[in-house]
């Protein structure tokens, strides 16, 4: 009863406040009405394309996001862990992870149509295709900053995972490509390690990590991506596909997993 009270005041306030078209359409995508409007227009400005605030400094939503990722990895642990009670870690680990991943989010974010607010230089929008799923971080971010973490937790399980991802249909697809990896590693006995390489810019100024992974001692791969997340994915999927091709750096690698510490 009460929500639906706050619900229709907030309607009526909404008639008569600025940016009244851009509350409702926060209200759309988080199911609650913002109190503190500029957390959210600051989720949704890339680094790529920086406003400044109230002091004159440069700012984007790369704060945001990285609070919004971290409220994520929580809240989706903790729906996972109370909705699968019997299940292992790895099992745990591996569905967060589908939920969480850029793909997923980027996804979502198409959705709600997040792509269409974002503020972002047009190189960035063209060339990082992980721009809306950031922004989805970021808005968990805001949410949780503006309303408190029960806020973002109830966002997180009915707006994002309730309305957008099939359990069941989840859990049945592949896994990602670095828990493969380290399944795989786990299986054969196999030390594996990811290091980064190094950090480059791409021409919008936009950081890019290169990791490398080495499987017992041999250098397997390297990837790149916008996050050291992505980069471990790329690398893992190009030590996963070498495993698959190369019987002979296969056979280096199985013969050297018992040298190697476990």
């Amino acid at each position: 009863m009460m929500t639906w009270l706050s619900d229709i005041i907030a309607s009526v306030k909404l008639l008569f406040v600025k940016d009244r078209e851009f509350y409702a359409f926060l209200h759309s995508v988080t199911g609650r009405w913002p109190r503190r409007i500029e957390l959210y227009k600051l989720a949704l400005v890339h680094r790529s394309k920086p406003v400044r605030d109230s002091d004159g400094k440069w700012v984007n939503n790369e704060r945001l996001e990285f609070l919004g990722d971290a409220v994520l990895d929580l809240v989706v642990a903790d729906f996972l862990y109370k909705t699968y009670p019997d299940r292992t870690e790895g099992f745990l680990t591996n569905t967060r992870a589908k939920i969480v991943q850029r793909e997923s989010l980027n996804r979502v974010g198409a959705t709600l149509h997040i792509d269409s607010r974002v503020r972002a230089g047009a190189h960035s929008t063209s060339h990082n295709s992980y721009i809306c799923g950031n922004a989805m971080e970021a808005i968990v971010g805001a949410l949780y900053l503006d309303l408190g973490y029960r806020a973002a937790e109830h966002f997180i399980v009915h707006g994002i995972i309730g309305q957008h991802f099939n359990l069941d249909e989840l859990i049945a697809t592949e896994q990602n490509h670095k828990s493969r990896l380290i399944e795989w590693t786990q299986k054969f006995r196999v030390h594996i390690d990811y290091a980064l390489l190094d950090t480059i810019y791409d021409e919008e100024n936009n950081i890019v990590f290169k990791t490398g992974v080495t499987l017992a001692g041999h250098f397997a791969a390297d990837g790149i991506g916008y996050s050291k997340k992505e980069s471990h994915q790329d690398a893992s999927r190009k030590a996963l596909d070498r495993l698959n091709t190369d019987t002979e750096f296969r056979d280096l690698v199985m013969s050297a997993a018992d040298e190697i510490p476990s």
